[in-house]
């Protein structure tokens, strides 16, 4: 891959659902006193991403370092959020990186990877965990007409990595993060977290 030097990408965190198995908004958890919904902005900024987007729904947060945009359609799915993240970055944005903010074990170090392999050329970089793609995702500009056509009901940018994966450039990341989410009281409870 020839290498080419590309901007910072965006941070796009989506946090609009009302964490309906868990009883209460997934942003406004807290683990060790921190919101959920902030401890995905800081891992962002932490990997260099600028600007970052937040997109809520279910619950209006204010959040330090980060662009709030609500989904008014937030409950039709994660769906409506990547596109609304998509639709708010600036046309002049190189790239985004999409992590969710459910899941608290992924690292500024997973995002630093997929950066790596974007300033190396690639133009969609997923994180692999046990080599099966999962979050967060990469992608270039040239893209996000197409993943947001992609983006319907509960599916984010999964169906559009598949019917692209040509293009998609996995990234272990294993050794540095995890892709738990918090869905259920018992997996805040394994977090120690509190609602």
């Amino acid at each position: 891959m020839e290498t080419r030097h590309a901007g910072a990408p965006a941070g796009l965190l989506l946090a609009a659902g009302e964490g309906r198995r868990l009883g209460t908004p997934k942003a406004l958890v807290e683990i060790g006193g921190t919101r959920l919904v902030d401890r995905g902005v800081r891992m962002l900024h932490e990997a260099g991403c600028t600007p970052i987007v937040v997109i809520t729904g279910a619950a209006r947060v204010d959040v330090a370092g980060a662009v709030v945009v609500h989904n008014p359609e937030w409950r039709s799915g994660m769906g409506s959020s990547l596109r609304t993240g998509l639709s708010a970055l600036a046309p002049a944005c190189p790239a985004v990186v999409i992590a969710l903010v459910d899941q608290p074990d992924v690292t500024a170090a997973a995002v630093r990877r997929l950066r790596a392999a974007y300033e190396a050329g690639a133009r969609v970089a997923v994180a692999t965990y046990g080599g099966r793609p999962r979050n967060p995702v990469l992608i270039a500009h040239e893209y996000f007409d197409e993943a947001s056509a992609y983006a319907r009901g509960d599916v984010g940018a999964r169906e559009f990595l598949r019917a692209r994966s040509d293009i998609v450039v996995p990234v272990a990341c294993d050794d540095v993060a995890d892709p738990g989410d918090i869905d259920t009281p018992e997996d805040l409870q394994r977090y120690g977290g509190s609602r």
